[in-house]
């Protein structure tokens, strides 16, 4: 099955004004008072951010609680600027180098939560949910054309720490393919556990679609790297969200392992679950919100305002 490429959005430039002001102030004479307004100041990032967010693709469905948020929180000032997954990364990577003030729509789990000190800014409001589960997709017939894969799709389960391990090798320069076929070979543990009782395959193709995240890069090419071991001919084809429920949903990809849900890819799932298998949860805690670096000043989306 050989699945038509959709092209990702590209990543658009971020331009991260950090503007410095100095005013001459009289002498109060009480240090508490010049450290309250100190700190007031220091929590106002919005001409410093020129009012924006960095986000990723648009059409994910962190953008669209972004923008409720926005709206929720009264932030009339404040844009979500659409962007890509690798942009979002690369805008949070040389503002945090450059000890300036950056807020970006962020998700665990993510190599960035552990090359940086960073932190979700509280969401009082609810905004961005509680905590999400990654399930696996399989198109309809799939257990009955090609049992071997739904059976280690439907067993396939891991944690947070282990889809790091991959995200960070890869972070740090390693090759996609290797960093998860390392991670197949240094857990065979758990990966005997996915392929209990499933005999090997020949001549067997199938294909897999992902959204291009790093946690979902990372998932992908580990299952897809356990799908070879066994004898299958794999592609895997990364697109954007829409297009990665539809493909499943209408046959031209055999299976996803990367539906966020209930808040992130519900939008989707409302348009094509009929015509999908849920095989279940693969990941159970992630978790989005908007995210900064622990120096800034700031706590909640509140004090965005």
């Amino acid at each position: 099955m050989k699945l038509k490429k959709y092209g990702i959005v590209a990543g658009m430039s971020l331009a991260l004004v950090a503007a410095g002001c100095g005013t001459d102030e009289e002498d109060t004479g009480t240090e508490t008072g010049a450290d309250e307004e100190s700190s007031e100041e220091s929590t106002n990032y919005g001409e410093e951010l020129d009012y924006t967010i960095t986000g990723i693709e648009p059409g994910a469905g962190i953008m669209s609680a972004a923008e409720e948020a926005v709206e929720a929180y009264e932030l009339e000032d404040w844009d979500i600027s659409a962007s890509s997954s690798a942009a979002m990364t690369q805008a949070l990577g040389t503002a945090y180098e450059n000890e300036e003030p950056v807020i970006v729509t962020g998700w665990t789990p993510h190599w960035k939560f552990a090359a940086y000190d960073l932190k979700y800014l509280e969401d009082p409001e609810g905004i961005f949910g509680e905590a999400e589960d990654i399930h696996t997709f399989a198109r309809e017939g799939l257990e009955e054309e090609k049992p071997e894969a739904y059976t280690v799709l439907e067993n396939f389960h891991w944690t947070e720490e282990d889809m790091g391990e991959i995200m960070m090798a890869i972070n740090e320069g390693q090759n996609e393919a290797e960093a998860a076929a390392e991670w197949v070979e240094n857990n065979q543990d758990k990966v005997s556990e996915w392929t209990e009782g499933v005999s090997s395959v020949e001549d067997e193709e199938i294909e897999l679609i992902f959204v291009a995240w790093d946690s979902e890069i990372a998932s992908t090419n580990m299952i897809g790297k356990v799908l070879e071991d066994i004898g299958y001919d794999v592609t895997m084809t990364p697109t954007e969200a829409p297009y990665m429920f539809q493909a499943v949903a209408t046959g031209e990809a055999d299976a996803m392992v990367a539906a966020w849900l209930p808040l992130t890819h519900a939008h989707l799932l409302d348009d094509y679950e009929d015509d999908m298998v849920d095989l279940g949860v693969n990941l159970e805690g992630a978790r989005t919100g908007l995210v900064v670096p622990e120096y800034m000043d700031i706590d909640s989306i509140e004090d965005l305002k």
